[in-house]
């Protein structure tokens, strides 16, 4: 077990290890020689029923190379001594290392599951913001960007960039404009993820309705792109990253967002709730009635012209309250493959994370609906997704 600065790390850890998937990929297993993912080997699942594509718009490079988690490590290590810090120009990856780390992975996934395209970001365990400053966040953020714009480079079809902010806790948020326009403007990318909470689940910072966080949310509005918004590694010990501390960030941001006037201010912000919207659907009642005990307008007023959810809920019970519950036009087609959870449900002999066949069993939702969530969805909430990813 390693501890930077409070926090630990265990062998095994999101931040630091090797998973499964990158083991693979290491060995060769499941590879294909194939850049483009209409090149590769393997069986494929057919288009949705209604017809269309799927975009995925949650995706993390969760199979990075042992190389880039080696640099993090020494960068973290440098932190009590600065002369030893690392430089973003030393982390050396070539093409072929990169292509090797998703063909056995995301890549494969894509193809067994029928989905066209993923919007994919660094890891977001992986961001921990509460390591370090604001330089040390700057530098990791940088080369983590620069990845995935090599990605989106190597498979233009099959990746869409989203990038890491350089957050730091207490530090104004405005601060991490220049790496978002440099990432919109210069890479392409067509959004952000954005940390409610950058000190790991001490939640240190003004909430995300505070105009603290303003300069960034102008930025955001005048590039036309939109805000995942997406907590990283714990480290308060008392939450477990993904299993607590992410679904605690997604209830917490739309409890924020309830009692302000934010998007009065930001009519035409744009921020996705990841994980299903964490604890809200479940609870649709309870908000609606806090709401109304605080004289605030009712939510599809407040906030579902501005919030919407993705559909990373692992069982089809989870799918069908949110259907339910949400409007479909506010539901976003997601699974964080190669995320949270990895194995197979033992009840249907499914990956959990494959959401794609939760959407195609669902009853509530109509074949217009499905194209919606699957592909349309996105296109309205992230306009700069390229016009060749439709074609």
């Amino acid at each position: 077990m390693l501890t930077y600065f409070g926090t630990q790390h265990f062998a095994g850890c999101a931040c630091c290890s090797i998973g499964p998937f990158q083991a693979m990929a290491a060995s060769g297993s499941g590879l294909s020689a194939a850049t483009n993912l209409e090149a590769g080997e393997g069986p494929r699942r057919g288009a949705p029923s209604g017809g269309g594509l799927i975009i995925d718009c949650h995706g993390h490079y969760t199979t990075e190379p042992q190389e880039l988690l080696d640099w993090r490590k020494r960068q973290i290590a440098a932190i009590g001594d600065r002369s030893q810090m690392p430089s973003v120009d030393s982390l050396k990856i070539n093409d072929d290392q990169l292509r090797q780390s998703v063909e056995g992975a995301q890549l494969k996934l894509q193809r067994e599951r029928g989905t066209a395209a993923t919007i994919f970001s660094p890891r977001a365990s992986g961001m921990s913001h509460h390591i370090g400053d604001a330089a040390v966040s700057a530098a990791w953020s940088r080369v983590s960007n620069d990845l995935i714009y090599r990605l989106t480079k190597l498979y233009p079809k099959n990746f869409i960039g989203v990038c890491q902010l350089p957050q730091s806790p207490g530090v104004e948020p405005k601060t991490c404009i220049a790496e978002l326009t440099r990432c919109v403007e210069e890479l392409g990318f067509v959004g952000c993820n954005l940390n409610p909470d950058p000190s790991g689940g001490y939640w240190k910072d003004p909430p995300l309705t505070d105009r603290w966080w303003y300069p960034l949310y102008e930025k955001m509005v005048e590039l036309d792109v939109p805000g995942m918004i997406h907590v990283s590694a714990a480290a308060n010990p008392v939450f477990h990253t993904t299993g607590s501390h992410y679904i605690n960030g997604d209830t917490t941001a739309f409890m924020q967002f309830l009692m302000s006037d934010l998007f009065k201010d930001f009519p035409t912000l744009r921020l996705i709730i990841p994980h299903g919207g964490g604890a809200i659907p479940y609870h649709w009642g309870r908000y609606r009635g806090i709401a109304q005990d605080q004289k605030r307008p009712p939510l599809s007023e407040s906030v579902l012209k501005n919030v919407f959810f993705d559909t990373c809920v692992y069982h089809q019970p989870g799918i069908d309250l949110l259907t339910k519950v949400i409007p479909a036009e506010n539901i976003l087609f997601a699974s964080e493959m190669v995320g949270a959870v990895k194995g197979v449900d033992p009840t249907t002999g499914f990956n959990f994370d494959d959401t794609r066949r939760y959407i195609d069993g669902s009853a509530n939702l109509s074949a217009e609906q499905k194209r919606a969530i699957f592909a349309g969805n996105a296109r309205r909430v992230y306009p700069r997704i390229p016009a060749s990813i439709f074609n």
